[in-house]
């Protein structure tokens, strides 16, 4: 165990104190900063507004009604006019298009108007004009047939909700599983790879450096893979909760502060109401052991290959895309298992080592124990354990035997009869 640990304390003080550790640390920060305020310099500056000359041969849109609107929401502007611009080009006319409303019946329903514009524009643009042109035709509505204010509000408000019930958990809520599902499944998916590469990489460097040569010499293959994988996971554990805790710190400051981040509250406002009908601390901690358990459990491949591999990237390419193909066929298994959370599908993906961290993830938000069984759930951990430390101790004779190996490109059969070599 001594000889583990100073693996561990190796392989996280090394990583640590990388430059590369410290600039892609401070990377996402910063990449997350100019994320949020680009996005909404990007909007402001490519947002469109349209002059759009109306002629109307319904009597319905008056001057009146095309003023009120422009009054309520000034981004695009309607123009009543008389007759149809010259269809030549927005410098003749002073307008970017123009609609003809033909003679309309109000007790019928009609075809939907064309907006002609001198050149392309977005949804975005058009989109106004057209919410425009429905608010009036709204209004045009209820005054023929005579609704008040009070009959108006009724119609708007008044409809029929459906909200799906577990009669046996009725903690848990569908649409709010289903979201926490997907991103949480999504989650473990970009760190399985992200992190699961660094291994790979990690691996091939110190064998290119010939220092993996000395430690091999004296400790067993098992406690060296595994030393690795627990110390390059602390580090990515420490990376995550840097980033976890910047991103909440930036919430804060944002949001109390009034700034151009404060469209976040109500994103957060949102996240804390779904998250009233779920048992956080159980996805928490379920999250916590399916992120460490997929880690080690795809890392210890990963860095079976970088043992094998020398500073050939494309044959790293080639012998990762088997071990890249589960992640990403866990994924397909997730959206499956998100449409039927209780299907043989969902229930098997989410107890085999492979494609659990990610479909259990899934499934838990819809409730335990009544979505997910405690058996199910206390298999699928314990097969998660046992396929980590299955897969370490392969790697480990993978590792033995690929890192003392140069100039040689090697196979996946290759490698597989390492793993099965006796001694």
């Amino acid at each position: 165990m001594k000889k583990i640990w100073i693996i561990i304390e190796r392989e996280y003080l090394t990583r640590v104190r990388k430059k590369t550790f410290v600039i892609s640390t401070l990377l996402f920060p910063l990449l997350y900063i100019a994320l949020i305020g680009g996005m909404g310099f990007i909007a402001e500056k490519s947002k469109e507004t349209l002059t759009v000359a109306v002629i109307d041969y319904s009597g319905y849109f008056t001057k009146e009604a095309i003023a009120a609107e422009n009054n309520v929401d000034p981004s695009s502007t309607l123009v009543l006019a008389t007759n149809l611009p010259q269809e030549n080009n927005k410098e003749d006319n002073g307008y970017d298009g123009y609609i003809a409303i033909p003679s309309l019946n109000w007790q019928q329903g009609n075809d939907s108007l064309i907006l002609s514009t001198y050149k392309s524009y977005g949804s975005a643009a058009t989109g106004v004009v057209e919410s425009k042109l429905n608010r009036i035709w709204r209004r045009v509505l209820n005054d023929s047939l005579q609704l008040d204010v009070s009959k108006q509000a009724i119609l708007v408000q008044s409809k029929i909700g459906l909200i799906s019930r577990n009669i046996s958990d009725q903690q848990a809520n569908s649409a709010t599983a289903e979201g926490i599902g997907y991103f949480a499944g999504f989650l473990v998916y970009f760190i399985l790879l992200i992190y699961g590469s660094q291994v790979m990489m990690g691996v091939m460097e110190e064998k290119t450096n010939r220092i993996a040569e000395v430690i091999v010499s004296s400790v067993r293959p098992f406690q060296m893979m595994l030393g690795k994988i627990l110390g390059i996971g602390a580090v990515a554990l420490t990376q995550f909760l840097i980033w976890i805790i910047f991103v909440f710190v930036v919430y804060n400051v944002g949001v109390k502060s009034g700034t151009s981040m404060g469209f976040m509250a109500e994103a957060v406002g949102g996240i804390q109401r779904m998250m009233g009908s779920v048992n956080v601390p159980l996805i928490l901690g379920c999250f916590a052991f399916y992120f460490l358990g997929g880690f080690f459990f795809y890392a210890s491949l990963y860095g079976a290959i970088g043992s094998a591999v020398n500073e050939d990237m494309r044959e790293a390419q080639s012998l990762s895309f088997p071990v890249t193909m589960l992640v990403i066929l866990s994924i397909a298994v997730m959206t499956a298992a998100v449409a039927n959370p209780t299907g043989p599908v969902a229930v098997w993906g989410s107890i085999i080592p492979f494609s659990s961290p990610i479909v259990m993830m899934a499934r838990i938000p819809y409730g335990v124990p009544g979505t997910v069984p405690v058996w199910q759930l206390g298999l699928s951990m314990a097969l998660l354990i046992a396929g980590f430390l299955t897969t370490v101790w392969f790697a480990g004779k993978i590792y033995r035997t690929g890192i003392l190996m140069y100039g040689k490109k090697i196979t996946w059969k290759e490698m597989i009869r390492w793993a099965f070599a006796k001694g």
